[in-house]
């Protein structure tokens, strides 16, 4: 399929949904053609994903249908109805739309973080810059495992939990700017290596990965994603496509701020995995296990149920739960 030319034919009736889908009052006419194009457009869009898959004017597509959707079909007077859709279809879609950017980010972390423990071990003069022998010892021996355990499991699962939480919500509101996120990203990277490289050099490598690894999986996991739709809103500034830049960050902007949501949950999965989870003198089997299993569940949240709410013609976007909260409110 050329997409530019499958587009320019179709785009004065996408443009006419668009128009349907803003209304508030219909004739009797109108509401014929508003579900006679909805249903012309759901094809259309199934057509777009099945031959060039994610594209601009797939999402713009998707966007028009949601909208026009929300006006034929009405808005349930159900709360838990409303919960359901945001949970079962618009928060994994907008997590879908950026998984490729998540691995993305996630390997760029891992591969700057490696080979900052590696130089930092192969120079002893920068290993040195980093505190006195005693001070590291103390942080490898002492400090380290101990920060698991220092505060009491509540208060210390609360305090992982706003403080990581806090950064994947910064990720997403300052990356339009385009290097809140690889500093982020960077300075994240950078604090990783460095404790890997001090465990290494006093022999406990092993306790690094170990105490890390129950809850890092699925803390590190969402601080990528955070960093993943903070960057996808960035390039709808750059590279708005056929929309206007406006368009672009105010459709891309309120999906993907959707993300926030979804994280602060996956969040405080893995601050109670840490606070309580961690610390235990269980088997490690048993600890890394549980931490295996909630990132599974992310994955599987994502890239499974994201798919197929994507591709049903789901973008994440919030317009049609905040529309449904209003009426609520409404009465």
């Amino acid at each position: 399929m050329d997409l530019d030319a499958y587009s320019a034919a179709h785009r004065d009736e996408w443009q006419r949904l668009a128009q349907l889908g803003q209304k508030r009052r219909y004739s009797g006419a109108e509401a014929d053609e508003l579900i006679e194009r909805y249903q012309s457009g759901a094809s259309q869009l199934s057509a777009i994903k099945t031959t060039a898959g994610q594209s601009l004017q797939g999402d713009a597509l998707s966007l028009g249908l949601s909208r026009a959707r929300l006006r034929f079909t009405g808005t349930s007077t159900n709360v838990l109805r409303q919960l359901t859709v945001f949970f079962g279809a618009q928060l994994p879609a907008a997590l879908f739309r950026i998984r490729w950017l998540t691995l993305a980010v996630g390997a760029a972390v891992v591969i700057i973080a490696a080979l900052y423990a590696v130089w930092i071990t192969l120079n002893s003069e920068v290993l040195a810059s980093l505190g006195s022998y005693e001070t590291l010892r103390g942080y490898a021996e002492q400090d380290f495992v101990g920060y698991y355990s220092a505060n009491p499991e509540a208060s210390f699962a609360g305090q992982v939990w706003t403080n990581n939480a806090w950064i994947a919500a910064q990720c997403i509101a300052f990356g339009i700017t385009g290097v809140w996120v690889p500093y982020v990203m960077f300075q994240n990277a950078v604090g990783l290596g460095q404790s890997a490289a001090i465990m290494n050099e006093f022999d406990r490598l092993d306790h690094f990965f170990l105490y890390i690894t129950p809850h890092g999986q699925l803390e590190l996991y969402a601080i990528f994603v955070a960093g993943a739709a903070g960057l996808m809103i960035f390039w709808a500034w750059v590279a708005p496509g056929a929309r206007t830049r406006g368009q672009a960050l105010a459709e891309d902007g309120r999906a993907l701020f959707t993300v926030v949501i979804g994280l602060i949950l996956a969040l405080l999965l893995s601050g109670l995995i840490e606070g309580y989870v961690t610390r235990q003198d269980w088997p490690w089997p048993v600890k890394i296990g549980i931490g295996t299993i909630a990132l599974g569940a992310f994955l599987w949240y994502q890239w499974m149920r994201g798919r197929r709410a994507f591709q049903a013609g789901e973008t994440g976007d919030l317009d049609e739960f905040e529309a449904g909260a209003k009426r609520l409110i409404a009465g």
